[in-house]
């Protein structure tokens, strides 16, 4: 893992590199994919092109062109009959979980349940007036569908992250959707966690095509009003594809964790938390330090660690690709960098963490001192680990029951408070060249 001195020649134009490599552009692709999209397409399309192609073939031909992605892409061969879990699949995958498992996913249950329920907006909310009432009135997306992503990590954790907030806010219809693995089946872990968290409609379909049938709905699968949840390159840019038809959360793409450090860091700890992204491959792990001695000792930390990380083939490519110790001036530097990255989790290992968060303006989610690792925050914190990437938490947050309420503003007038602004009303209504509007006023006020 490389380290950038911000005090030498070029390496402003380093740290723009890195947070290009942050940002969410149409041409990202591993290798891998662009071999995968050959061998499914037979040329070499990029990835917009590659999920317009596919949600342009589920709107039109619905459940075969799901079934015949999920048979291309993934090796996943079903029938339409079988796209649907049943809740008795899920009930019997909790029972074949190890205890201890299903025992976190319901600590987790809780614990995401009181948070959400904490900071649930109260249904309205009232300005009173005189003769005049304004507000606001809460109400839940009537139905939501929550992508869980595959690939090589079982994340029923996700599924537990996006479900609960809608649960929490009200939301009517809460629709599951999971790759199946080649046999057809979903892990027993994600069934149990669906069990957990009370869903009721799940289906195992994953990739591209879920977000596609999701949003535009399939024989099999109705659409849903709003579609959450993490992935990869390919269903950020699906989701972008479909906002507007549907309703989004935001572009949570592939994991991402800053640390900012000083000497008071443990380099054991550091080095675990950079590995903890990093091997989500692609995952982005930046270490940024005014502390010559930790990046050292860090670096060192990460050879030893990696070397013992049953995922050290992917964390490896990660750090290479994505990786970087940035050595800084100073906390003042660190910090100004940090809110440049705008990233999906920030750890402040620091003397004095609570302070440096004053500073802080654009993170997902803020982990504080020396015993919070970022993986609380992925099970049993509470807040939701569905968090913006890619250099968007300058303008988004994280998934929470705000996601799932719609806001309305409610407005009252009785007559005294018409005449009280009639007359302002009226002015910026000519000045705007609409004299209907002005209009409705004054067949109002003149009324007897």
């Amino acid at each position: 893992m490389r380290i950038i001195y911000t005090k030498k020649a070029g390496a402003r134009q380093e740290l723009e590199r890195l947070r290009q490599k942050l940002s969410m552009q149409e041409g990202v692709g591993t290798e891998a994919a662009r071999r995968k999209t050959v061998e499914v397409f037979g040329r070499p399309l990029t990835p917009v092109e590659v999920v317009r192609t596919i949600i342009g073939e589920v709107r039109k031909r619905g459940d075969a062109a799901v079934l015949e992605y999920m048979a291309r892409i993934d090796g996943v061969r079903l029938k339409a009959s079988q796209l649907a879990v049943e809740p008795a699949e899920m009930a019997a995958a909790a029972k074949r979980v190890p205890k201890d498992l299903l025992d976190a996913l319901r600590l987790a249950k809780r614990n995401i349940a009181l948070f959400q329920h904490k900071i649930k907006p109260k249904e309205w909310e009232f300005l009173r007036e005189k003769s005049r009432t304004v507000g606001i009135r809460h109400t839940p997306v009537e139905s939501v569908g929550v992508f869980v992503p595959g690939g090589t990590a079982v994340l029923c954790s996700s599924l537990l992250m996006s479900v609960i907030p809608a649960q929490v806010a009200g939301v009517e219809r809460i629709v599951v959707t999971a790759l199946a693995r080649r046999d057809g089946t979903v892990t027993d872990e994600l069934l149990a966690a669906a069990h957990v968290a009370g869903v009721k409609e799940m289906y195992r379909v994953g990739g591209v095509a879920a977000i596609a049938a999701l949003a535009y709905g399939t024989k099999t699968i109705p659409r849903v009003d709003k579609i959450v949840g993490p992935g990869n390159t390919f269903i950020v840019l699906a989701k972008r594809e479909v906002f507007g038809d549907v309703g989004i959360d935001f572009f949570a793409g592939p994991s991402e964790i800053v640390i900012l450090a000083d000497d008071t860091a443990r380099p054991e700890y550091v080095a675990a938390d950079l590995l903890s992204q990093a091997e989500h491959a692609p995952g982005v792990a930046i270490l940024l330090t005014h502390s010559t001695e930790l990046a050292r000792k860090a670096q060192a930390a990460l050879a030893q660690q990696l070397a013992a990380l049953p995922r050290s083939v992917q964390a490896r490519e990660s750090l290479d690709n994505y990786g970087a110790i940035v050595l800084t001036s100073g906390l003042e530097e660190s910090l100004r960098i940090a809110n440049e990255l705008a990233p999906e989790h920030l750890e402040l290992c620091l003397r004095d963490a609570q302070k440096a968060l004053d500073k802080v303006r654009n993170a997902g989610a803020v982990f504080l001192g020396h015993f919070t690792p970022e993986s609380v925050g992925d099970y049993v914190a509470g807040p939701s680990h569905v968090l913006p990437t890619g250099g968007t938490a300058r303008f988004f947050s994280g998934l929470s029951v705000h996601d799932f309420m719609k806001r309305s503003s409610v407005i009252s007038y009785e007559k005294s408070a018409l005449l009280a602004q009639a007359k302002a009303v009226k002015t910026i209504a000519k000045a705007e060249g609409l004299d209907g509007h002005a209009r409705s006023v004054t067949v109002r006020t003149n009324a007897r």
